[in-house]
């Protein structure tokens, strides 16, 4: 109710009189922890104007986007996967930031875009990498920011490749993912080539045994697989 009903709300409702400078840092993901710690919940928050949504997936982004969301004037949810906790990367010095906001291609390709963040973006890239061995190059966009969602890469990618592919962590239904698809179709659907595929979460309530765990979260041969089907 704070976040939603009043962070989200104070500045539309009172006509932009007021600011709400607050960041709440929060993790997401899963770890053998069951059902009732296992979730992901941007897409919750995603949907609410007035809130801005981050979720980096690598150590620089996690950096250069916490620095941004604390000088932002607006509320911002800043989501870090507990999987990426280990994850080790180049993290510039300094007085680095990350516009919010702005999706950044991560790897660059021709034949297939995949359209990724946070967590997935590990097995997206690695999947890219596996195919480039079978002569398929995949071109991978970060989205990093959820709301406000910039789609203007993800655009520019499709015109070129003519195929995408999301890969979300999170369920299926009603997701990250349906959004993106949406949106290709409205604003570039006479430059694709076969519908856009989507790799998703299983959708049932996460399980505590390890061997069931992993099957409900999306791997690099599923992200191989939804890439080879689209193509």
């Amino acid at each position: 109710d704070q976040i939603i009903n009043n962070a989200a709300k104070m500045h539309y409702m009172f006509g932009g009189q007021w600011s709400v400078p607050l960041v709440i840092r929060t993790a997401a993901g899963y770890g053998q922890l069951a059902a009732t710690h296992s979730q992901t919940f941007e897409v919750f928050f995603a949907h609410v104007p007035g809130l801005k949504v981050v979720m980096p997936g690598t150590p620089a982004d996690a950096k250069g986007l916490l620095k941004a969301a604390v000088r932002d004037p607006d509320p911002v949810l800043f989501i870090e996967h507990s999987g990426l906790y280990g994850l080790k990367g180049e993290v510039p010095e300094g007085d680095f930031t990350v516009p919010l906001g702005r999706s950044e291609i991560k790897r660059e390709g021709r034949d297939a875009t995949i359209v990724t963040y946070s967590s997935m973006l590990k097995p997206s890239l690695a999947a890219a990498a596996k195919l480039a061995e079978a002569g398929i190059e995949v071109e991978v966009v970060d989205l990093r920011t959820l709301r406000p969602l910039d789609l203007a890469p993800v655009l520019a990618s499709v015109r070129k490749t003519n195929r995408v592919v999301t890969v979300e962590e999170g369920w299926r239904s009603y997701g990250v993912g349906a959004e993106i698809a949406a949106r290709v179709q409205e604003e570039a659907f006479d430059w694709l080539d076969a519908p856009v595929g989507r790799v998703a979460g299983k959708e049932v309530p996460m399980p505590y045994a390890k061997n069931l765990e992993k099957l409900c979260i999306p791997n690099e041969q599923d992200v191989i697989a939804a890439i080879k089907a689209t193509l």
